[in-house]
């Protein structure tokens, strides 16, 4: 989910003359559709495990988005897969990594995407412990890198959730730890944005240059639960191993000590040469009134393949075309065009929003708003605003038909990660909804992201928000008043000349 958009320069329109003119009529219809005929665990369940998980730039990718044309065209609805340039393909192969010393044990591993193998064979080494997360703190490790297995910086400070209680002592102590490790990213300024981005492309070519075995990223997740990452846009010729938590901390503590560890590492994964296509999903009701205008109700189609990408993102999706199902079986038609997006790429730097919201940039001022859906399987509680605190007033009027669902919580929040903010530069509203956590936090990106942990009450009710918001923002009297525009910020691609030459 990992994008930052930049500065905004905040100067909205009036507030909207028209948030007293929501029309609620045939809301009871979608209700009924959504909460007694509803067929999104049906669907969630043969996109979990028959299509499975859907890496961008897989065959498995591509049976999702045309599964899924299939269920909207089954719906009644308009359908195309709309193409963009992705970057290349890459495809997870075997990874092997044993712990030497202190004494011997096999670590699970996987490797983090878009990173080559070991050629062949196996690499041993020590394993050294340092802070990359500067070029600066760079500068300091460079040179000890050689002919080990590196740890990028600290394990990432957890608490144990059976153990004692936190103390406030111990709360501080985590949030300035926390603090600590989000201090360089804390200039969001366009220029400090892009040469971060940058520095991340770079780094593996610097630390291969400098003889690095490969790095290893710590799981993060409590009682060894894994996450997983990677693009196209940070291919890394060095492995990079997810380890959990636990192995991760162990590694770190046993570096200071006497007897310091050695690892030995085998991975083989095939990377792309060549750019290739991805596909998003596009659906749409055509709308009676403004056809050419449009509310966009958005999810991401692909997911990482640890497990099976039930709740980030199959939920969202499978939600998004029960709505699509559900305002057609209502036999509703909207004054505006309603558009169902299921987007690829979002893992790998919201690329498939990104290429959708360029290509239609010439249309962003018809574009309604784009409501999103993308924090797990829990059910929708109310919606962030996104820094728009002037549709308060409509959020809550668009959420009262729902306050039954309890679902009708505004709050003034502006929320990352996630398809909506592609939108934004070209000044179209973009929310994503709050949700129930649901243990999300466990599940994301992790092997346990599977069928088991949806919960069809939950996604039902989802799909009863977004159908309703949906249908009354299609039929307001007026356009939102636009956001503010701002530049795209760009994603590097390539290192920077000269990145893999010791200097």
């Amino acid at each position: 989910m990992r994008l930052l958009i930049g500065l905004l320069l905040f100067t909205y329109a009036p507030p909207l003359a028209a948030q007293s003119a929501v029309d609620t009529t045939g809301i009871g219809r979608l209700l009924d559709q959504a909460m007694k005929r509803s067929e999104v665990m049906q669907n969630l369940r043969y996109l979990s495990d028959v299509i499975g998980p859907r890496l961008s730039g897989s065959p498995a990718m591509r049976r999702a988005n045309d599964w899924t044309a299939s269920r909207f065209k089954a719906y009644g609805l308009r359908v195309r897969l709309e193409p963009y340039e992705f970057g290349s393909t890459w495809e997870r192969g075997t990874a092997s990594l044993q712990l030497l010393a202190p004494f011997n044990r096999a670590i699970t591993a996987h490797s983090w995407a878009w990173t080559e193998g070991t050629g062949g064979k196996t690499l041993e080494g020590p394993v050294v412990l340092t802070d990359l997360s500067t070029p600066e703190s760079l500068a300091v490790y460079r040179d000890k890198v050689k002919g080990a297995w590196v740890l990028p910086r600290a394990p990432y400070p957890l608490w144990n959730p059976d153990g004692p209680e936190m103390t406030a002592k111990d709360s501080i102590r985590l949030e300035e730890q926390r603090k600590f490790r989000a201090s360089p990213f804390a200039d969001t300024s366009i220029a400090a944005v892009t040469a971060r981005r940058q520095f991340q492309v770079d780094l593996p070519y610097v630390l291969k240059a400098e003889g690095a075995l490969g790095t290893l990223v710590d799981g993060s997740k409590e009682h060894a639960l894994m996450t997983m990452s990677g693009s196209p846009n940070r291919h890394s010729p060095l492995p990079n191993l997810v380890i959990s938590h636990e192995d991760y901390a162990l590694l770190a503590r046993r570096v200071g000590g006497r007897m310091k560890p050695r690892l030995a590492g085998t991975v083989e994964n095939r990377v792309g040469r060549e750019p290739v296509r991805q596909w998003n999903t596009v659906a749409e009701i055509r709308g009676t009134q403004w056809p050419s205008q449009a509310v966009i109700l958005g999810a991401h189609l692909d997911s990482w393949d640890l497990g099976t990408g039930v709740t980030d993102n199959g939920t969202g999706s499978m939600v998004v075309l029960e709505a699509a199902r559900i305002v057609a079986a209502a036999g509703l038609k909207p004054k505006r065009s309603i558009r169902f997006i299921l987007f690829s790429g979002e893992e790998q730097g919201l690329l498939g929003s990104r290429a959708y919201a360029a290509a239609h940039a010439g249309e962003a001022d018809s574009i309604q708003a784009v409501l999103v859906l993308d924090n797990g399987t829990g059910a929708i509680t109310g919606q962030a605003l996104q820094g728009r605190d002037d549709l308060e007033e409509l959020w809550r009027q668009l959420l009262a038909p729902v306050s039954s669902l309890n679902a009708d919580s505004v709050r003034s929040a502006s929320k990352s990660g996630t398809d909506h903010l592609s939108f934004l530069p070209y000044g179209v509203p973009g929310f994503n909804f709050d949700q129930l956590p649901r243990g999300y936090n466990h599940t994301h990106h992790s092997q346990s992201d599977t069928y088991d942990k949806a919960v069809a009450a939950d996604l039902k009710q989802a799909a009863a928000v977004m159908a309703v918001t949906a249908y009354q923002l299609a039929n307001l009297p007026e356009l939102l008043p636009r956001g503010p525009k701002s530049p795209v910020v760009p994603v590097p691609s390539k290192p920077s000349p000269g990145v893999a030459v010791r200097r």
